[in-house]
């Protein structure tokens, strides 16, 4: 019998009726011949209210305690799915990442798997229960708890699917993805497909449907991420490899990213083992920088300008700021406040102009552009917030999103 990983998110196990929902969901699969294993989430809005109360309690709490603490998310979930499932009469069994053998690495709240043993995930398979397993979360080398960062329990799920040679469909709250979030731009469209590396593009750059690191899995294993609704039987898109049409559209879709923040630091000695000191140690503490552009030389000094999570802002200026103690005379500026608007398609490798064209539609609706970088398949902007919905509108209209 083939094996079936699926995942639900916290939206489709936000209350019992859902659970339920859920629960059926699973049988009709299993009753079709799969074994059968799930990854859930916590509960719809859990996570943020755990972390509400830990910053009611402390400004910094420490991590290994929020890993703790977040982690008793996913457990409440697995074991109320597999309530359910035992009522309907089909056995099944749920599991903790650290009880099925999710080794990680790196450090609290953002860790990484490093390895999966098995075994006893193949031995309940093998008893004929359906297997539940709390994502997020996995045990690392000191035999501490970790998670591996918002959305990864997409994760857990195509690790798994990868390990156990399985199949993987990625179930939440939306019916697929879309050239452009439907929230944002009624009339985007919905893909039957996505290549590994745009989804990749738009993941990273602000596309909330998936996460980063689960597409990275997929493409490395080769494993094909069907993702749909779990509330209706609407037909999803299929993430796999490229079919490496001849021709196709130069873009294929458009993310928005508003959690992000961008430090412009001036005055900067041109030196590049200082400045390569200075991202090698925000590199340290995990914080991930994006966009990143550096003024020519003045007077031997540089202007560097980059964005990072905003969630990473107040420990980058930490970091920053005792730069700014060995050298006064940098001066650090903080726009906590910009949108991020990237454009992705790997048409934009063999059409040219598209980043022209972009140019001018921005330039046509007044868009002031405060930063920009590109690569062979996207293209991204950092612009004031006021101006995200006519740069969207502008944008799909033009390429037909």
């Amino acid at each position: 019998m083939p094996i079936l990983v699926q995942k639900y998110g916290g939206t489709s196990v936000g209350s019992i009726d859902r659970i339920k929902n859920v629960a059926q969901r699973i049988i009709e699969k299993k009753l079709e011949g799969n074994k059968m294993v799930v990854v859930v989430s916590a509960m719809a809005k859990t996570t943020d209210q755990l972390l509400d109360i830990a910053y009611q309690l402390s400004k910094r709490p420490p991590k290994r305690e929020l890993d703790m603490l977040l982690s008793t998310g996913e457990q409440t979930s697995i074991a109320l799915l597999s309530i359910a499932l035992n009522e309907l009469g089909h056995e099944a069994i749920s599991f903790t990442g650290p009880q099925v053998g999710i080794k990680t690495t790196g450090i609290h709240t953002k860790s990484r798997i490093s390895e999966i043993d098995g075994t006893r995930i193949q031995n309940a398979l093998n008893e004929d229960k359906i297997v539940i397993v709390a994502g997020f979360q996995g045990i690392n080398e000191n035999d501490d708890i970790t998670t591996l960062g918002r959305g990864g329990s997409d994760t857990t799920a195509v690790a798994l699917a990868a390990s156990l040679n399985a199949e993987c469909q990625i179930f939440t709250d939306v019916d697929g993805i879309y050239s452009v979030d439907p929230r944002l731009y009624p009339k985007a469209k919905k893909l039957d497909t996505i290549c590994y590396e745009e989804m990749l593009e738009m993941a990273s750059l602000g596309a909330g449907v998936m996460h980063t690191r689960a597409i990275e899995l997929g493409e490395k294993y080769n494993v094909p991420i069907y993702v749909s609704s779990s509330i209706n039987n609407k037909k999803g898109t299929m993430i796999k490899e490229s079919d490496n049409m001849m021709e196709g559209p130069a873009i294929t879709g458009m993310a928005i990213n508003n959690d992000e923040a961008m430090i412009s630091l001036n005055h900067v000695p041109h030196n590049i083992e200082f400045i390569a000191s200075i991202f090698d140690a925000l590199a340290k503490k995990s914080i991930n920088i994006d966009m990143i552009s550096q003024t020519s030389p003045k007077n031997n000094q540089v202007s560097i300008s980059f964005t990072l999570p905003k969630e990473d802002l107040l420990e980058g200026k930490e970091i920053l700021n005792s730069y700014i103690h060995q050298y006064p005379e940098i001066h650090l500026t903080v726009h906590k406040e910009i949108t991020k608007l990237s454009v992705v398609g790997i048409g934009m490798r063999s059409q040219s102009g598209v980043a022209a064209q972009m140019f001018m539609l921005l330039a046509e609706e007044n868009i002031p552009i405060h930063m920009v970088t590109t690569s062979e398949i996207k293209i991204s902007y950092v612009i004031q917030p006021e101006d995200q919905q006519k740069a969207i509108q502008k944008i799909a209209e033009t390429f037909d999103l």
